[in-house]
Order: structure tokens, then C-alpha cells, then sequence
């Protein structure tokens, strides 16, 4: 085991020095926050700044007493709400990803038949809402929705309806908001993927007398796959921990886990049962992501 371990950092060391630049990101911006956050959930809660005891209590230079508490993570997994928050992240995340697949896949599609010229004017038109404020794009929606709003206002002026419908601050909204702002993230992978495609298969499946639906289903949805994997990640985890769109969208009674998790930090000032919180909520985003990359790995494999 010792041997492996020194290998292993030999092969580091013997590598360019640019290799660790990733390393150090991922150290920097991951390893230590995240470590930081599992050492907190253990402590206890306590009124003062920061408020957690500490772990370690040192009696003199040489004695120390460590505290540690699970109480937080019992409270997590026996609480209702946090279960329910848990749950409803979940849920809309997954069901944002499918719904940004069923359109995001199409428009990669189109955009692989288009020519470069078209390719490159609608993929800045897919870019371009990242020109402008995340808040400010939310915020739009919410004029868009509300009960004065656009949409409101035209399906009342064409007769089709007498009262407004309540199109915001509902599980609608926030359904909304996440496949919007996150479709670009979906269409790009997809895209990337299709476009390494050899055209050529295509021709000879044509050749061959295959049509172009069963080209398309034996040919370019098994070769996209990596990037339909790539996308659902991309849309399906920051879906989950997602604040903003809840919170001016979704009204008080969407309570997704970054709402929750909010008011743990800021409102209650009770970190260790909020970094317990995004702890179990990262255990439960590692199955799938190992699923994921394990399949994704497969089909790269394959290929």
C-alpha cells in the first residue's frame, strides 16, 4: 500500500507542472471548503461568532477534549421538512432535466443540419442570455407571469380567459425559471457530441436504404450519449441546491433545499445543522453522479 502511495506520487511529481493547476483548483475551491463544511456539522451549536463550538478544546499544550455531535444529522433524516425539501429538490430537478432534454436535444439536432453560417448566428442566440444578470432573467419571468403580466394580459385581451391565472409563485414557476435558465447547458453538450459525429455513417446508412429515423436512432442518439450524460449533469445538480429561482419565483411554499438551507445560515444562525443539511444532500447527489460517470465511461469505452 505504502509502495502504491509513492508511486503514485512519483507519477505526479513527474509530470508537467501545469497537471497541478487543476488539482490546486479543485483543492482550493472543493477539498478545503467542503471539509470545512463536514467539520462544522459535527459541532455544536452555540450563540456566539461563528456560531459552533469548536471540535477541539485545548486544556494546555499538551491535552486537548474533542466534541462531537451527530444530534444534527439524527435532526436532518427525522425532520419532516428537511426530508420533504430533499425530496422536492429531487424531484423538480429530475424533472427539469428531462423536460430540458426533450428540448434541448431537438434544437442540437437542428443546429448539426444547419450550415455554419445559420450553425454560428443561432448558437449566439443560445450564448446570448449569458450576457446579461442571472437576477435580472428571473426577475424578467416574474413580470412575465404575474398576474398584470404579459401572458396574463394577452390570454385576457384575445377573451380566452376572464380571471388571471396564477402562473407564478407555484411549483409552475419554479418548473419555469430552471428549465430556462438551464437549458443552454443541456443543448451545448448535446450539441458538442453530435457535431463529432462522421457524417459519413449517416451516408452510408442512406446508401444502404436505412431512413433517416432509424439513421437517427441506430446511429446518432447511441454516438450522443456521452453529451445527453454530460447535460443531465450539468442541468440535474445545480437544480437541486437552487436559491434564487425559489425564492422570487416559487412563493413560500416551494421549499426546495437552497431556501432551507438559507435560513438555516442566515435566519436561525444554526450552521452545524445547515452544513449537516448540505452534507446529506451531497451524499445523496453522489449515487447518481457515480452512475453517471460510470456509464458514461462505458460508453466512451465502446465507441
Amino acid at each position: 500500500m505504502v509502495q502504491q502511495f509513492v508511486n503514485g506520487v512519483h507519477k505526479v511529481i513527474n509530470k508537467p507542472l501545469w497537471i497541478l493547476i487543476p488539482i490546486l483548483w479543485l483543492v482550493i475551491f472543493f477539498c478545503i471548503p467542503f471539509l470545512t463544511i463536514f467539520k462544522i456539522s459535527f459541532s455544536e451549536s452555540a450563540i456566539s461568532l461563528p456560531p459552533y463550538a469548536p471540535l477541539i478544546t485545548w486544556v494546555d499544550h499538551l491535552t486537548f477534549t474533542l466534541k462531537i455531535t451527530l444530534s444534527h444529522y439524527y435532526g436532518v433524516i427525522s425532520d419532516a421538512l428537511y426530508l420533504y425539501a430533499c425530496l422536492y429538490s429531487l424531484g423538480i430537478a429530475l424533472f427539469a432535466t428531462v423536460f430540458c432534454l426533450l428540448l434541448g436535444y431537438p434544437v442540437a439536432y437542428a443546429l448539426f443540419q444547419m450550415n455554419q453560417r445559420a450553425k454560428r448566428f443561432f448558437l449566439m442566440l443560445i450564448i446570448l442570455p449569458f450576457w446579461t444578470s442571472f437576477i435580472v432573467r428571473v426577475y424578467a419571468w416574474m413580470g412575465l407571469l404575474n398576474p398584470q403580466g404579459f401572458f396574463n394580459s394577452c390570454l385576457m385581451h384575445m377573451g380566452l380567459i376572464q380571471n388571471p391565472l396564477p402562473l407564478v409563485n407555484n411549483t409552475f414557476a419554479v418548473w419555469l425559471g430552471i428549465v430556462y435558465s438551464y437549458l443552454p447547458f443541456m443543448i451545448l453538450p448535446i450539441y458538442s457530441a453530435i457535431e463529432k459525429i462522421d457524417r459519413s455513417l449517416l451516408e452510408a446508412a442512406s446508401d444502404l436504404g436505412c431512413r433517416p429515423v432509424l439513421a437517427f436512432w441506430k446511429i446518432v442518439v447511441p454516438l450522443s450519449r456521452p453529451g445527453v450524460l454530460s447535460g443531465a449533469l450539468l442541468v440535474f445538480i445545480p437544480a437541486v441546491g437552487e436559491f434564487i429561482i425559489p425564492e422570487l419565483l416559487g412563493g413560500s411554499q416551494t421549499l426546495m433545499i437552497g431556501r432551507i438551507l438559507w435560513n438555516e445560515f442566515f435566519f436561525n444562525h444554526d450552521w452545524p445543522l445547515a452544513c449537516a443539511l448540505a452534507v446529506f444532500m451531497l451524499a445523496l447527489l453522489l449515487g447518481p453522479m457515480i452512475i453517471f460517470q460510470r456509464i458514461q465511461k462505458s460508453n466512451i469505452g465502446s465507441l
